[in-house]
C-alpha cells in the first residue's frame, strides 16, 4: 500500500538540520508535493533572504514567514520545510499545531556546523563569531523546538533517505498523519 497525508507535516529545526533535503525525500517517499516557506518567500518578495533581512530587517522578514506559512496551512496537504525561526513564533506554531502536524528535526551543533559553515547565505551567521553564534541561537530554540509534535534525530552517519523513513515511522504513531492507499483509495482513519 502506498501512503498520503490527511494534514500537512511542518519541518522544523535549526538551519542546516535537514529539513530541504528529508523534506524533499520525505515527499518524494509519500507521493505529495514539497514547499519550502523559504522558497516561497524569495519569489513572493522577489529578492534573496539575505536581501530582504538587509533591506527590510528581521522583523519584517518574519511577519512576512507567519503570512506565507499561514497560507500554505490552508491548502492541500504537503511536506512544509520552514526556516530555523520560524517555529518560534507562537501564532505560527498554534497554525501548525491546528492544521498540521510538526515534527522537530534535531541535529547536534557539531553536525549543523559541518552543514552551514560554508554557506554565506545564513543572514544569522554574519556575524564576527558564527559558530558562537549558531551555538547560541540553538540553546535558545531548542526548548521551543521540543514543543514540536514529534522529534526526529539526525545523525551524520544516515543518508537522507534514512532519515526520512525515520519520519515516516514517527508519523505511523499518528493516526490523524498518514493515510493508507490502495488503487487511488484511502483506507483508514
Amino acid at each position: 500500500m502506498a501512503l498520503g497525508l490527511y494534514k500537512t507535516v511542518v519541518l522544523v529545526g535549526m538551519m542546516g538540520a535537514g529539513k530541504t533535503a528529508v523534506g524533499t525525500a520525505l515527499a518524494r517517499r509519500l507521493g505529495v508535493p514539497f514547499v519550502d516557506s523559504d522558497d516561497e518567500i524569495v519569489r513572493a518578495a522577489n529578492m534573496t533572504i539575505p536581501e530582504i533581512f538587509e533591506r527590510d530587517g528581521e522583523d519584517f522578514f518574519r511577519r512576512k514567514e507567519e503570512q506565507v506559512i499561514a497560507r500554505l496551512l490552508e491548502g492541500r496537504p504537503v511536506i512544509l520545510s520552514t526556516g530555523g525561526g520560524a517555529f518560534m513564533s507562537q501564532p505560527t506554531r498554534a497554525r501548525i499545531s491546528a492544521r498540521g502536524v510538526s515534527v522537530w528535526l534535531k541535529a547536534d551543533l557539531d553536525l549543523l556546523w559541518t552543514r552551514v559553515r560554508a554557506r554565506g547565505t545564513r543572514p544569522l551567521l554574519r556575524t564576527a563569531d558564527p559558530y558562537g553564534t549558531l551555538a547560541r541561537l540553538m540553546q535558545e530554540r531548542a526548548p521551543v523546538y521540543s514543543l514540536a509534535d514529534l522529534t526526529v534525530r539526525t545523525l551524520a552517519g544516515n543518508s537522507i533517505e534514512t532519515t526520512a523513513e525515520s519520519v515516516v515511522e514517527a508519523l505511523r504513531a499518528r493516526p490523524d498523519v498518514l493515510v493508507e492507499t490502495e488503487g487511488g483509495r484511502a483506507h483508514g482513519r
